[in-house]
C-alpha cells in the first residue's frame, strides 16, 4: 500500500487490531441472521509525510450509506463546543448578513443551525441521507453530496463561495485527502477561511485512544502531516488551537495559499515544536503503541470476567463507534455486557455490530439495575455521569477501560 497523500511506499506498523465489521454498521433484528462483513483492521506509518493510516479495505459509500446512525446532536457538551465555536468565529472574522458560510459533514445540522440562528447564510454539505433529512427539518440547506475538487468547483461556479468553511471531525474520514483539502481551496472567497477539527494523533499515542481507530478514520491527524497535505493543496495554515473534545482535538485554521491575508500565528511553530519532541516524526515512537493496546483490552476483558463470575451484572451506556472497536477487538459479547444503551432512537432497537449486544433506551437501566455501568464514549464521561447520577441509588458503579480502567 502506498501513502494516500504522498504515495511513498507504506512498511511501518502501528497497531494491528485484527479483523472487525465497520464500527457504524449497526444491526437490525433481521440483520442478526445474516452473515457480517469484516475487514482487517490496521494502521501503519508513512515515513515520508508521517501520516498514519489505516489499510484500504472499504469504500467510504459503504462506510457512510443512507442509514448512517450518527447523530452529532445527541450530545450536549458537543452542541455547546458548536454554538461557542459559531459566536467566537462571527467574531473574529466579522461575519454578517452578506457572509457565507458552509460546512463540510454538516451531520444533522448540530452546529449550522447556530450560523442561522445570528442570521449569516449558510449550507450545508452531507453525503449520507439520514442526518441530510434530519439538517433539513431545521431548515437548513444540504447539498447532500460527497465533498471533493469536482463538487467544489460546482459550488464556486454557482456563486456559492464562502467566506468560512467549517471541516469538524470529517478531515480524518475521507480517503482522498489531497482532493477534500483541495476542494477547500476551490470553495474559498480570496480572503476566506477554513477550520479543521479533528482528533490529536499525539493525544491518542499518549492515552492509549486506539479505539479510536475504525475503518471510517482513514487517518489519524497530526498537524506536522495536515500542514504538509495542505500546503500540497492550495491551502496555509495560520493559526492551531488544542481542545478538549474527543480525547484531546486539534482547531487548524487554514486561508487559500495564493492569498495568504492572514497573519501566521506563533502556536503554530510551537505546536510543530511540541510534535517533534513528542517523536511523532520518529519511526520508534510508534513501536510500543500495539502493546499499550493489548493491555487495556486485556484489563477490560479481565473486568468484565470478573464481574460475570461474581455474579454482578454490566450494560454499557453510549452504542459509539469506538466502543465497536474496543469490545471487537476484547471479544465481548452478550454474556460479558447485558445491552447498551442509547439516547439515539435511530439506534434503539439495533445490535451493536460484531458484539450484537442489543441497544436500548436508557429506561431499561432503571429496570434492570446494573452494578456497572461502562461508559463506552469515555471522552463525554463527565455528561454521562451527570445524566445518570441516579444510578447510584442502587449502588451501580462507571466504568471506562481508555486510557485505562477505572471504576468509580
Amino acid at each position: 500500500m502506498k501513502c494516500r497523500h504522498c504515495q511513498a511506499a507504506l512498511a511501518l506498523p502501528m497497531l494491528d487490531l485484527g479483523s472487525a465489521p465497520p464500527s457504524n454498521a449497526y444491526l437490525s433484528a433481521d440483520g442478526l441472521r445474516a452473515p457480517e462483513t469484516w475487514y482487517p483492521l490496521r494502521l501503519l506509518v508513512c515515513e515520508q509525510c508521517w501520516l498514519v493510516q489505516t489499510e484500504d479495505h472499504a469504500g467510504r459509500e459503504s462506510l457512510f450509506s443512507d442509514d448512517y446512525a450518527y447523530f452529532s446532536s445527541f450530545s450536549t457538551s458537543w452542541l455547546a463546543h458548536a454554538k461557542t465555536y459559531v459566536e467566537t468565529m462571527r467574531k473574529r472574522f466579522n461575519l454578517h448578513s452578506r457572509s457565507r458560510v458552509a460546512e463540510v459533514a454538516a451531520n444533522d445540522g448540530y452546529l449550522l443551525q447556530y450560523v442561522a440562528q445570528a442570521d449569516i447564510p449558510c449550507y450545508g454539505i452531507e453525503p449520507t441521507a439520514s442526518t441530510a433529512r434530519a439538517a433539513r427539518k431545521l431548515g437548513l440547506d444540504i447539498v447532500e453530496r460527497f465533498f471533493g475538487v469536482e463538487l467544489a468547483e460546482e459550488l464556486a461556479e454557482d456563486g456559492r463561495s464562502c467566506d468560512l468553511l467549517v471541516a469538524n471531525n470529517v478531515l480524518a474520514h475521507v480517503p482522498d485527502i489531497n482532493d477534500f483539502a483541495a476542494g477547500f481551496a476551490c470553495l474559498l472567497k480570496p480572503h476566506g477561511v477554513a477550520t479543521f477539527e479533528f482528533p490529536h494523533l499525539q493525544r491518542l499515542l499518549e492515552q492509549g485512544q486506539f479505539d479510536t481507530v475504525y475503518h471510517e478514520h482513514y487517518s489519524y491527524l497530526s498537524l506536522t502531516a495536515v500542514q504538509r497535505i495542505f500546503a500540497a493543496n492550495g491551502l496555509a495554515v495560520f493559526d492551531v488551537e488544542e481542545h478538549p473534545t474527543h480525547g484531546g482535538s486539534l482547531r487548524v485554521f487554514a486561508q487559500r495559499a495564493d492569498f495568504n491575508h492572514q497573519p501566521l500565528s506563533e502556536r503554530v511553530a510551537q505546536l510543530l515544536q511540541a510534535e517533534a519532541a513528542a517523536g511523532l516524526n520518529r519511526a520508534d515512537t510508534y513501536a510500543g503503541f500495539q502493546a499499550r493496546a493489548d493491555r487495556i483490552k486485556n484489563d477490560f476483558h479481565a473486568f468484565l470476567i470478573d464481574a460475570r463470575r461474581q455474579g454482578r451484572r454490566v450494560a454499557a451506556y453510549g452504542a459509539a463507534a469506538k466502543g465497536n472497536t474496543l469490545m471487537n477487538y476484547a471479544g465481548v459479547r452478550g454474556d460479558l455486557i447485558d445491552f447498551v444503551v442509547d439516547r439515539n432512537p435511530a439506534k434503539q432497537s439495533q445490535f451493536m455490530p460484531g458484539s450484537r449486544i442489543p441497544i436500548v433506551g436508557e429506561a431499561a437501566l432503571a429496570q434492570a439495575r446494573p452494578d456497572h455501568i461502562v461508559i463506552l464514549p469515555w471522552n463525554l464521561k463527565t455528561e454521562v455521569m451527570a445524566q445518570l447520577g441516579y444510578a447510584r441509588e442502587w449502588g451501580a458503579t462507571f466504568v471506562t477501560a481508555v486510557p485505562q480502567l477505572e471504576v468509580s
